[in-house]
């Protein structure tokens, strides 16, 4: 049986259409606003079309979607490569971990971009009140007081070996009692109707936009560096001319805050995910060279 015209028409049009690059990210909120982020600098840079393989799954999935070739590029975490893809030792030097992940990467012919300009680690946050009556601003400052803190966490956070064990030996925090080990999504209103007095998020959170609430500052570099930054295969640089340089202009221009309160636009305002990328764009366009 001979296939209808028009198919055989769509056919030719899908062999004979010019290539296009292939954008990937993880399965959660900040990858996928990074994701779109990127797509859009790219179709903007460029005038091409991109596709988009958003919410890929883990690391594991978005790394194999980029050894076998099926997307192009996508946002990937110092951190998170050194430890969970290449297998090698958490390092406390945010430079030397980004060393480390080119050089790792290097074999699979995969770049890793200059980092975004922030980083995705664990935020230890208390009430803004408490750091004005207590005077604390840091993890040290944390540490000398004598008062202690009742602490909340997430189940994993309490076991894992760059947790909270490593980190009340590191700074010296008093716990008081029991720590209370919630889900993740509970931290924040258990530390606002003060069951709590310190828990441990994410630096990236976008509760940490809107609530009265301080991060207080890792003075000693106790979490390993989780610095973001685009990883873009080489074959796809060589093919697409000036992708290298539309890429380059994201590099340094989104900060901590930035991420923040797109992560809370999406996931506490429930605006759509291209919508918020699209203004994120325009506000790193603001900020200059």
């Amino acid at each position: 049986m001979k296939a209808p015209l028009a198919l055989l028409c769509l056919l030719m049009l899908g062999c004979s259409g010019k290539p296009r690059i292939t954008v990937g990210s993880k399965n959660f909120t900040e990858q996928l606003i990074l994701g779109e982020i990127i797509a859009q600098q790219i179709e903007r840079e460029l005038h091409t079309d991109v596709r988009r393989k958003l919410d890929l799954g883990g690391t594991f999935l978005a790394h194999r979607a980029m050894v076998s070739g099926s997307i192009d590029l996508y946002p990937e975490y110092t951190g998170t490569a050194l430890t969970a893809v290449l297998k090698q030792p958490v390092v406390k030097d945010p430079a030397e971990a980004l060393a480390r992940v080119r050089k790792g990467y290097a074999p699979w012919h995969i770049r890793w971009m200059d980092p975004l300009g922030f980083e995705n680690t664990f935020a230890m946050a208390i009430r803004r009140a408490d750091a004005q009556s207590r005077n604390v601003r840091t993890l040290s400052d944390a540490g000398a007081d004598q008062a202690g803190w009742r602490m909340g966490a997430g189940y994993e956070f309490e076991q894992r070996p760059d947790g909270l064990p490593g980190l009340v030996k590191t700074y010296g925090l008093r716990v008081d009692g029991a720590v209370k080990t919630m889900d993740l999504g509970l931290l924040y209103r258990a530390l606002a109707q003060n069951d709590v007095d310190m828990v441990a998020g994410n630096s990236t959170d976008g509760a940490l936009s809107v609530l009265p609430v301080e991060v207080l500052k890792d003075d000693k570099r106790y979490f390993p560096p989780y610095e973001v930054a685009i990883i873009v295969r080489e074959q796809a640089l060589a093919e697409f001319p000036g992708l290298e340089t539309a890429l380059a202009k994201l590099s340094g221009k989104i900060t901590t805050g930035m991420m923040r309160k797109w992560n809370y636009e999406v996931d506490g305002k429930h605006r759509p995910v291209r919508e918020v990328a699209a203004t994120a764009l325009g506000e790193i366009e603001r900020r200059g060279p």
